[in-house]
């Protein structure tokens, strides 16, 4: 699977750490930055990895910052996209299964990396349920 990813300074290490493990598992990553734990402005990772999976639905993105509300908000600036705030493993299913999510947000500064990766683990392997959740799926885009 082609993964999106991208963080602020505060996610930039667990990025860094979950980049790895999804390399290892032969997942292809586009990183989107940012390089460094020098302070940046977290929207402009949001935006670019909203576009990328905006522009290929087969795609999923992986956005990090601190609390993750900040990706999480600026993300669901972009139509088609359902980024959704995770801070376990049974909500990342749970987003993905119910929600349709295509976007993980992780609060960098509230979860290990153990939790985080058992996070990303859980959302690229739930399919989404559809059923009476696409119904309120549909109803989301305004």
């Amino acid at each position: 699977m082609h993964i999106h990813i991208g963080s602020d300074h505060a996610g930039f290490d667990l990025k860094q750490q979950l980049a790895e493990d999804l390399r290892q598992l032969g997942h292809t990553l586009s990183d989107h930055g940012t390089h460094s734990t020098d302070s940046t402005d977290y929207p402009d990772y949001a935006h670019a990895v909203a576009r990328a999976v905006e522009e290929d639905s087969q795609t999923i993105g992986i956005l990090l910052c601190g609390s993750a509300n900040g990706v999480a908000i600026t993300a669901n600036k972009h139509a088609g996209i359902r980024a959704a705030l995770c801070w376990t493993p049974e909500i990342a299913r749970l987003a993905r299964q119910h929600n349709n999510a295509n976007v993980l947000c992780i609060p960098a500064r509230f979860v290990d990396h153990d939790t985080a990766a058992e996070m990303v683990t859980n959302f690229l392997t739930t399919a989404f349920e559809g059923g009476r959740h696409q119904t309120r799926v549909d109803k989301i885009a305004c």
